[in-house]
């Protein structure tokens, strides 16, 4: 959790005139007492009218509140969509994080902007990703972020099955289909699994590490140049 996000989170937490221990923050965003400590001291600093001390627990009182966030109504559509979109069609973990930023979003709006996000009249049903396939998302995003070299077992379009070790470097959406891009390192190249054909994926522990030639960038790079010449070709065999 970002340092930022971390001090929100404290500040919902004190709301409401309750009495919470340090011990309690510190259970509930998973660091430390003394990481506690320091960041109320942070938020004494700035302003933020919270009495209390080590060993008996900190209370904000009454008045205080965040500034609001002001955004324009197309703004408010956009997170609202996107939000649901991710509810809708991400992990297991985005799904629960997206909830929360609606709430974190809808609490920190003036009142009289509140009432849009409910009345935002766009929805993306939750008709089900194929298999495991919510699972693996959060999954291999993780990986994604760590560099962590992953073992998959993938079954091709034709119904046969391969065993890959792959270095994982993005996620894309398609529209109902997840796939993971990554460097193959059986076949020494890009490759991009759909998740819904992954049977089977574990972790190895090991990271790789970043390569310019083996990256995301790389990959879209050579993606455009493919796309740019099939798109040359057609023209040139519509001629």
């Amino acid at each position: 959790m970002r340092r930022a996000d971390r001090l929100f989170q404290i500040v919902q937490h004190l709301r409401g005139g309750r009495l919470v221990t340090a011990a309690k923050l510190a259970e509930r965003l998973e660091v430390s007492e003394r990481t506690i400590y320091r960041d109320i001291v942070d938020l004494q600093s700035t302003g933020v009218p919270i009495d209390g001390e080590a060993g008996i627990g900190y209370i904000m009182r009454s008045g205080f509140d965040l500034p609001p966030l002001m955004f324009t109504r197309d703004e408010i559509v956009a997170l609202v969509t996107g939000a649901r979109m991710v509810r809708a069609w991400g992990g297991t973990a985005m799904m629960a994080a997206a909830e929360e930023a609606l709430v974190k979003i809808e609490a920190v709006l003036p009142e009289a902007e509140r009432s849009r996000i409910s009345n935002t009249k766009i929805f993306s049903p939750r008709i089900g990703l194929a298999g495991q396939a919510s699972t693996l998302i959060d999954r291999c995003e993780h990986a994604i972020d760590a560099r962590e070299i992953l073992v998959l077992d993938y079954v091709a379009e034709d119904g046969s099955s391969t065993n890959r070790r792959v270095e994982p470097l993005g996620l894309w959406f398609w529209g109902k289909v997840w796939t993971l891009v990554a460097w193959c390192q059986f076949r020494d190249d890009f490759r991009a699994f759909r998740l819904d054909r992954i049977s089977a994926l574990a972790g190895t522990g090991t990271s790789f590490q970043p390569d310019p030639g083996r990256s995301l960038k790389e990959f879209s790079r050579q993606q455009r140049e493919k796309y740019q010449s099939q798109i040359a070709h057609s023209k040139q065999q519509g001629e």
